[in-house]
């Protein structure tokens, strides 16, 4: 398993994420689904490119192309909207009215997958990216959709997770 090169890749002195690691995917709230999409979505929102064919290898097996190809989406896609927003919640009150003028497409045509992992994916990567509007905008929705705060908070580990792997590795990989 590839989960598994991650964590043997992992130093001592980063051996709590390699526990996180290892007990987030083995049990979950989540359906295998969202646990899986989350997984991958964080990986590709770190930018750690070893970390993201590492999970990337390991998400195959339990998602669809579909649910693969929403869960890069919702990367990508909150990885421009995180900088937009948060730079226009930065700026303050005088820049709520000025329209986003990004497209935004996939938000509301989440391709193939429920409405409730496209957000949630979403707001895992908005959690990583430090978006406090999307992360709660997210959060609205999820609870909407019926998810509890016991699967949000786990999705929100698997960000925290993934992102202090790819820190960790990316920290090995610059020290050669």
């Amino acid at each position: 398993m590839s989960i598994d090169n991650l964590r043997s890749s992992l130093p001592d002195w980063a051996k709590d994420l390699s526990l996180n690691l290892s007990t987030l995917t083995r049990s979950s709230s989540l359906t295998e689904q969202q646990q899986w999409g989350a997984f991958l979505a964080a990986a590709a929102a770190c930018g750690n490119e070893s970390v993201l064919v590492q999970i990337s290898e390991d998400a195959s097996a339990h998602l669809s192309d579909a649910a693969k190809s929403a869960a890069l989406g919702a990367a990508a896609i909150m990885s421009m909207n995180n900088v937009a927003y948060r730079t226009r919640h930065f700026l303050g009150s005088s820049y709520d009215n000025e329209r986003m003028g990004l497209r935004m497409n996939i938000i509301g045509n989440s391709g193939g997958v429920d409405k409730v992992d496209f957000e949630l994916w979403s707001l895992v990567v908005s959690a990583i990216n430090g978006c406090e509007k999307c992360v709660t905008a997210h959060e609205a929705t999820v609870r909407g959709e019926g998810l509890s705060q016991e699967q949000i908070w786990e999705g929100v580990r698997i960000a925290a997770t993934v992102a202090g792997v790819a820190n960790a590795i990316s920290t090995v990989e610059n020290l050669g």
